[in-house]
């Protein structure tokens, strides 16, 4: 066997996948999208350090990342007791980073800071900008905004002032998150892998080089779980696999669920009941 032979074959057997996907799909049926270079998220944007704002620091005319802002806040409770989130929300509407699980912003009919994974500007406005999270005089939590998504570093403080947890994301994507594109400029990306903790945990994407979709999925605990979309490079649905809702359910076997022709016409459809 030719060494370049030897090289792939380990290769194939170092591409971590859940034992249910073998006994189910064999090779074909592998979601095995590794790349050749993904780059971590943080390699591709110096600004990410700059998040804690102090007062040498602090951008002129309430503008973060080039993007003009308005200052909110949020108080809940008395005294001090009282909880208070300071921050502060686009002036112009501005769409989020795409494909992001997590998006923050600020309720105009609950007068509170939301989490959702879906966002109708008509409800309300994008966070972008510093925020702090204060009971009384004591600062619980710091970071920084980036239209709706985390980005840079995040602190956690507990009662006694004392830090708690320390993150650092990328427009709304977890620091350890990998990325890998076509092109050598990296503009046009081709996978997108969720990393939490050193485990895969998140929403997974992976796209053709046309720009369209070509899977999406999700992931938790390395594992993946529920429906998982395949499409055609034309843009059309392909496969719908499904996965255990509980990633550690060993005795959930997935399976195929639909698969279409590239014209769109369904050619399979499981009778299996999830």
């Amino acid at each position: 066997m030719k060494l370049s032979g030897i090289i792939l074959f380990i290769l194939i057997l170092s591409i971590p996948c859940h034992a249910q996907e073998k006994e189910n799909f064999g090779v074909e049926g592998q979601f095995t999208f590794e790349t050749e270079r993904p780059y971590k998220l943080l390699e591709l944007d110096a600004q990410t350090d700059e998040p804690i704002v102090t007062k040498k620091n602090k951008p002129k005319k309430k503008v973060y990342y080039g993007i003009k802002t308005k200052k909110r806040y949020t108080r809940k409770g008395q005294g001090d007791k009282a909880t208070v989130e300071l921050f502060y929300v686009l002036k112009v509407h501005e769409a989020p980073p795409p494909y992001v699980k997590d998006i923050y912003w600020y309720d105009f009919k609950r007068r509170e800071i939301r989490k959702t994974e879906k966002f109708d500007p008509k409800n309300g406005v994008l966070l972008h900008g510093p925020y702090k999270k204060m009971l009384g005089l004591v600062l619980l939590e710091e970071g920084i905004y980036y239209k709706g998504a985390r980005h840079g570093r995040w602190m956690k403080y507990n009662r006694e002032g004392l830090l708690d947890d320390k993150e650092k994301y990328y427009k709304g994507w977890p620091k350890e998150s990998m990325v890998s594109y076509y092109d050598q400029e990296r503009k046009k990306v081709k996978e997108l892998i969720p990393v939490e903790y050193g485990e895969r945990e998140g929403n997974y994407f992976m796209f053709h080089d046309n720009g369209l979709l070509a899977v999406q999925g999700e992931y938790r605990f390395n594992y993946r779980v529920g429906d998982w979309i395949e499409n055609y490079p034309n843009g059309k649905r392909k496969k719908l696999i499904s996965y255990g809702k509980d990633p550690f359910d060993k005795d959930y076997k997935p399976f195929i669920r639909k698969e279409w022709d590239e014209n769109g016409k369904e050619v399979y459809s499981s009778t299996r009941i999830r």
